[in-house]
């Protein structure tokens, strides 16, 4: 099984050194999150279930927090930051993309789960 990569730059791929990583193999690298994805077929146990879980939370956290960080500096740039600033057409464009990555989540609960993100986001760069 191999893990699914997100570099800093954004870009996923394979982490398996045989089927090639992203960037270039002699220049400097980003760090890289390697997530475990274990088949959901595989998981025969409440205890294997949950550890995928612990570890799934563990790099959304990660990922959670860098967004927001990335997400003060938009705030910072803006003409208008935090909730007066807010643009509902590009949130969509995040939900939309979003979408196709997580069908089975469908675009309505995408929609709720990234309003919680972003408000979250804009309190804490508040702060």
């Amino acid at each position: 099984m191999h893990d699914q990569v997100i570099d800093a730059g954004g870009a996923s791929g394979p982490s398996c050194p045989a089927c090639g990583t992203p960037g270039e193999p002699d220049g400097p690298r980003a760090p890289l999150l390697r997530v475990p994805l274990p088949p959901v077929e595989d998981l025969a146990t409440v205890a294997e279930a949950r550890a995928a879980i612990d570890g799934l939370d563990a790099a959304l956290a990660v990922l959670l927090e860098h967004r927001a960080a990335v997400a003060a500096v938009v705030q910072r740039l803006k003409p208008v930051g935090g909730f007066a600033g807010r643009n509902h057409d590009r949130e969509r464009e995040i939900v939309d993309a979003m979408a196709e990555h997580a069908p089975s989540l469908g675009r309505d609960h995408l929609a709720r789960i990234m309003n919680a993100v972003i408000e979250a986001g804009l309190d804490a760069a508040e702060r």
